[in-house]
Parts: C-alpha cells; sequence; structure tokens
C-alpha cells in the first residue's frame, strides 16, 4: 500500500492549506477517513474537523459521504483513489494551523486525514514551495523524517505511521535559526517574528538546561531535537512533541543583541519554558499512562495521571535552571515563591483533588470559567508542589539516600524505554519498591484528596523558610527576600480578579470570602466608583485603604447596563502572598545543609 500527502501553500490570502491524499494498493472496496478532535498533550477536544472547508475526489469516483463530525467514508475505490481538501487556518496558537503571506505552520492533526484501520502504514509528505512574490526564499523546518529535500527544506518527507505523522509540527516561512549540541545530538533554536533577537545567547542559554536533563536520566533518546518559537505581543504556551516542542512567548521576553547577559524575571520564563517541553522528552512522550499508550483521539481518554506527568515537569522545569548554572540559586527562589502564591490563591484546592484535576482536565480545566479559581486546582501548579513533596519523601525516609532524581530514572527504565504505558496509580508501586515501604498516606492526603500540604515544613527540611502574607497590590506574588521580615500592618482588598474593558473596570473573578463576594459583586459587572470617587484598574485597593478595616463603603457599578449600589466590606488581603529566603547555614543541621546541597547540585557534577 502506498499512502501519500501533498500539501500545497497556493491561497494565502484565504488562509486555507489545500491538501491531496493519494492512496493506492488498497483491497477493500471502501475506506472511511478521520481528522483528530484533539492533539496528543493538550486535553481538550477541538474538533479539528470544523475547518475542513471542502473533500473533492480527484479520481471521478463517488463523491466522500459524511458520517459523523470527523469522518468520512470513500466507496468505490478499486484499488486506488486521490482526494483533494482545504483547511482554514488562522490560529496562532501551538495546537492547531496557521497560514497567511508572512508564515506557514501546521500540526498534523489539523491537516492530515487518517486512514481508519491502516495507521501502522508508511506514509509519505510532499511539501511544496509557494510560488507568490515575497515567497522565494521561505524556508521549512520540521523534524519530519527526510527522502529528498531541496536547501530550503521543500520536498518529500516521511513518517512510518499515522502517530508520528502528527507529532512533528511544521514551520513555514521567513525565520531565524541556530544550531547546538548536547552530548554529541545537533538541536537547533528556530524563531519567528522576533528579528533583532540575541538566538545565539538564547541557544547557549538552553544548551545547559538540555543536558541538564539528559544526564539526569543518563541519556538522550532523539537523534535530533528542535525548538520552535513563536514571538508575539502577548503569547505563551508550548506543547511537547516527541523530537521537538512548539512554543509561543512574548517578544519582549526574548533578550535583544546587545543588551547584556542579565537575564531578568520575562527571559526566566521563556527558559523555564524551554525547559519544561524539552523534559517531556521522557516525561509524556516515553513515561506515559498506558491510557494514552493507543490514545483514541476521536474522543476523550481520562486519567487521573497527569498531576505527575504535567506537575512532575513542571518541578524539574525551574529547578534544572538553578542546577544548569543558568540562574542562581536566589533567582530559583524568586520563580518558586509565585507558585505557592498562585496555590495558596487558588481556594478551589480546597475542593478538587490534583488526581481530580487530572481526570477533568477535559471539561473543567482547559475549559474554566469565571469560577474556576474557587472550583478547581490546577494540576501543573499543585503538581508541581506535591512532586516536591515526593522529593521531600524520599530523601527523609531513605536518610537521603533517594530522591525524585531516582523515580524518574526507574520510570525510564521500567516504563520509558522499553515503550510501556504506565498503569494507573502505580506511581505509588514503583515508589514503594524503592523505598520498601508504603506511601499510602501521602497519596491520600495529598494527591487523592485535598489536604493543606504542609509546605513549610517541607521547604524548611531543604534549609528554606517560608512566610505567608497579605499581598500590598494586585501585582505582587511574592518573591525570594534576604531574610524573613515582620509583616505591616493588614491592608483591604477588594477581592477579585480585574482588568481594563475599554477604560472600565471589569470584574473578571470574583474569589470566595472576599470583599467583593460579599457585597454581591458577579463577574461581567463594571465598577463605576468607590465612596463616590471614580474607580480605575490601579486604584480600587487604594480607595479601599482609605478606611478603616470591617467598615463599610458605597460601591457603584453597572451590570447588564444598569446602575446598582451596594454595600462594600473593608476587609483584610488574605495571607496568601509567599516569600521565600536561604536560612543561615549556622541555623542548620548538617544534614539538612548537605540535602540542600544535593538538593540544588547539578547531577552533571559541574
Amino acid at each position: 500500500m502506498n499512502i501519500g500527502y501533498r500539501v500545497l501553500l497556493d491561497d494565502p490570502g484565504a488562509h486555507e492549506f489545500v491538501v491531496e491524499l493519494m492512496v493506492s494498493g488498497l483491497a477493500a472496496s471502501y475506506v472511511d477517513l478521520a481528522l483528530p478532535a484533539w492533539i496528543p498533550g493538550s486535553y481538550m477536544i477541538r474538533d479539528f474537523a470544523r475547518n475542513l472547508i471542502d473533500m473533492q475526489r480527484l479520481d471521478n469516483g463517488p463523491a466522500p459521504r459524511k458520517l459523523d463530525k470527523q469522518r468520512w467514508r470513500i466507496k468505490g475505490i478499486c484499488g486506488a483513489f486521490s482526494l483533494r481538501c482545504r483547511v482554514y487556518a488562522l490560529d496562532l496558537s501551538v495546537h492547531s494551523a496557521y497560514f497567511d503571506d508572512t508564515r506557514a505552520y501546521f500540526n498534523g492533526t489539523s491537516l492530515f486525514l487518517r486512514l481508519e484501520g491502516m495507521e501502522d502504514e508508511e506514509v509519505t509528505i510532499d511539501l511544496f514551495a509557494p510560488a507568490w512574490p515575497g515567497a522565494e526564499d521561505w524556508a521549512v523546518a520540521t523534524t519530519l523524517p527526510v527522502v529528498d529535500i531541496n536547501a530550503r527544506g521543500f520536498g518529500r518527507y516521511r513518517a512510518d505511521n499515522y502517530a508520528q505523522l502528527i507529532d512533528h509540527p511544521v514551520e513555514i516561512g521567513h525565520f531565524e535559526r541556530v544550531s547546538f549540541m548536547v552530548d554529541a545530538v545537533p538541536h537547533e533554536m528556530v524563531l519567528v517574528d522576533a528579528q533583532g533577537v540575541d538566538i545565539r545567547r538564547i541557544a547557549s542559554d538552553v544548551a545547559p538546561i538540555c543536558a541538564e536533563h539528559a544526564a539526569m536520566f543518563s541519556e538522550l533518546p532523539v537523534c535530533c531535537y528542535q525548538f520552535l518559537t513563536l514571538a508575539t505581543r502577548d503569547g505563551c504556551g508550548g506543547l511537547e512533541h516527541r523530537d521537538s516542542s512548539s512554543l509561543i512567548c512574548k517578544r519582549s521576553d526574548l533578550p535583544w543583541r546587545g543588551t547584556g547577559e542579565v537575564i531578568n524575571e520575562r527571559y526566566r520564563q521563556y527558559l523555564a519554558l524551554c525547559s519544561h517541553e524539552y523534559f517531556h522528552l521522557w516525561n509524556v512522550k516515553r513515561i506515559h499512562p498506558a491510557l494514552f499508550a493507543e490514545a483514541d483521539l476521536s474522543c476523550e481518554v481520562y486519567s487521573e495521571l497527569l498531576w505527575a506527568f504535567e506537575g512532575i515537569t513542571s518541578y524539574y522545569d525551574e529547578l534544572a535552571l538553578t542546577r544548569a548554572g543558568v540562574i542562581d540559586r536566589d533567582g530559583y527562589l524568586d520563580m518558586l515563591a509565585p507558585s505557592i502564591t498562585r496555590y495558596y490563591r487558588n481556594t478551589g484546592r480546597h475542593r478538587q483533588s490534583v488526581a481530580e484535576s487530572s481526570f477533568d482536565a477535559w471539561t473543567r480545566f482547559y475549559k474554566q470559567d469565571e469560577n474556576a479559581p474557587n472550583a478547581i486546582v490546577s494540576y501543573y501548579n499543585k503538581g508541581a508542589l506535591v512532586a516536591f513533596g515526593l522529593d521531600h519523601l524520599l530523601r527523609i525516609r531513605s536518610d537521603d539516600q533517594l530522591s525524585l532524581d531516582d523515580l524518574m530514572r526507574r520510570l525510564w527504565q521500567e516504563y520509558g524505554r522499553p515503550g510501556r504505558g504506565l498503569p494507573e496509580r502505580f506511581i505509588e508501586r514503583e515508589i514503594e519498591t524503592l523505598l520498601g515501604e508504603s506511601v499510602e498516606d501521602y497519596f491520600t492526603r495529598y494527591i487523592y484528596g485535598t489536604e493543606e500540604l504542609p509546605l513549610t515544613d517541607w521547604f524548611s527540611d531543604f534549609g528554606v523558610g517560608l512566610q505567608v502574607r497579605p499581598a500590598v497590590s494586585m501585582e505582587d506574588t511574592g518573591g525570594y527576600v534576604e531574610q524573613s521580615a515582620k509583616e505591616d500592618r493588614a491592608q483591604a482588598a477588594f477581592g477579585a480578579r480585574l482588568r481594563d474593558h475599554d477604560g472600565w473596570v471589569r470584574v473578571e473573578q470574583v474569589f470566595t470570602g472576599s470583599a467583593a463576594a460579599r457585597a454581591g459583586v458577579s463577574p461581567g459587572d463594571l465598577l463605576v466608583a468607590i465612596d463616590g470617587e471614580r474607580c480605575i484598574l490601579s486604584n480600587v485597593d487604594e480607595l479601599l485603604r482609605r478606611h478603616v478595616l470591617e467598615s463599610e463603603v458605597k460601591l457603584t457599578l453597572f451590570r447588564r447596563d444598569l446602575l446598582r449600589e451596594v454595600v462594600l466590606p473593608v476587609l483584610a488581603a488574605p495571607w496568601d502572598t509567599v516569600d521565600l529566603y536561604w536560612l543561615a547555614d549556622r541555623q542548620l543541621e548538617e544534614t539538612v545543609r548537605r540535602r540542600r546541597e544535593r538538593w540544588l547540585a547539578s547531577v552533571r557534577g559541574v
């Protein structure tokens, strides 16, 4: 059997890819075709078939018949058939496809129809260069295996099967690229819409992070790797693939040529994003839930394990930056503290366990509404903290002979390397095998339950002090401090997430138990005035702080375009903002000091 796809770029104004499918050597008289409903690594039904504009036979056979929202039947085959489809593409995210006269990008899940029952067949993909003026120097960036391509990357590629076909994003257009090596394996940074960015510096910063991850697992399971990054005004996100990753970041996050070597807070976040997606080479792409091994891409696949695959990855993504020496240890605490602040500010942690968050990702985490902070918990955010808790548990119970590193290496050897899926609730079993004792209590309380994490105690055992205080402003998310400080007096807070809406202050989310909640403020309300003075985005808490705590003020607002007045209590800001600091060596027992050093030390021994 021969299965071939052709991708033509001939109508950027309509934002439509032309995709042709040619199949020969078929024994059946009909075949069913389908587009996936979701893309691996992002657990939300996206219904990619909704962007397929038309489907026409090129071989004069009977027209395709649609079976449901994402499946078609092709009859009258006589051994072969060919189709042409047009796919609308104007999604700037990492999940789908985009096409205009400046750039083309796609994931295979958006373009390539799957032949049901023939997913294991090898396929070819022909990429045709665009012909309009200005696109003569467009190039291709992808990790698809090459058959025969020209200097710009246009030509024929191949994939062993459909799963491999959809696991290689393709970037086409103008971009900057630079190569670097990690353990003798070629890597490449590809930046789109980032003219003037210091791409060589990015590569030099990312390389030791990659090397740190590879050293922890003692091997690098790819023959090449590629970071594809689109720089935008306000984007953020990433999606892992088997030997590449697709990223979006703010243009302002990246270092510009000639601006020095300082790694600021925004650039740290981009490096952590690269670190996160790279760690997925092992954790998700190879160590994966058994339920995802043969995942049905037409419907949801439920697992309680996303906290481990995304949470553990989120724990290591920042830790690797300091282990690799890219940021200093103070910088690591400065990244870690806001993550804990997000945890404390999410009262949904009392109502949903991190295992439930994993299971409900399809309907709740990826489809958040205005009540999300009060109802759900993030399996990324809390998952990273319970991963830290597992690191703590392994170190303490083994007298510092084991750590989470050892668990990850075991999962790699037992599941990732041999290609075995990890069954549900088997992480507990693997930890118990390492320790030789039960860890049921930890999992019952913190992973399958909603008990508050004892973070102060855990951090203390690593030589880190943790203090919780009220926020001083809406922008205050905590961070690294040199030492514990006495708290200022409590200050008033409105208790809602707000944003500017054409000069008005719009309420996005109202937090349970806050002043806004007690006053009956609702998402969607437009704030007009507090005690007669106009509200703007930057002064809401300031207006409240003119009044004595436990007093009341008049709040004027619009709801559904009708003016209302409500009584707003002046309540103290909750204690939900975290600062972290290093406990002085003289305060530490020698075992704690050594544990802290081992925790932060490079596994490469540098």
